[in-house]
């Protein structure tokens, strides 16, 4: 996994799974800046009609311990991943828009 690449990491105790950058990998556990992928219509939502307010990606610390598998966010075959949707709806790429974030 390179560091800044897009990622669902899939947790246990409580199940979850979050979508967003990956910003630290190591042997105590892993840093996303994200939200749970259950939001993910929504944030898009949000982020194509901003003048109802910002969503904001919170940055986690996830233990190793809860972390259950991360994955890539790929297409696989004919469906899109995360990524491409969130392109094609928003008109930028995810990585172009959390660049931007930063610089506010």
């Amino acid at each position: 996994m390179e560091l800044n690449a897009i990622v669902i990491v899939s947790l246990h105790e409580p199940k979850e799974r979050i979508w967003g950058q990956l910003l630290s990998l190591t042997e105590g556990g892993v840093t996303v800046r994200g939200i749970d992928l259950n939001s993910f219509d929504d944030f898009v939502r949000q982020v194509k009609q901003p003048e109802e307010g910002q969503v904001g990606l919170a940055t986690i610390f996830y233990p190793m311990r809860r972390v259950e598998r991360i994955a890539l966010d790929e297409a696989k075959g004919s469906i899109p991943s995360l990524s491409q949707t969130f392109e094609r709806k928003v008109g930028r790429s995810v990585l172009e828009y959390l660049a931007a974030l930063t610089e506010v």
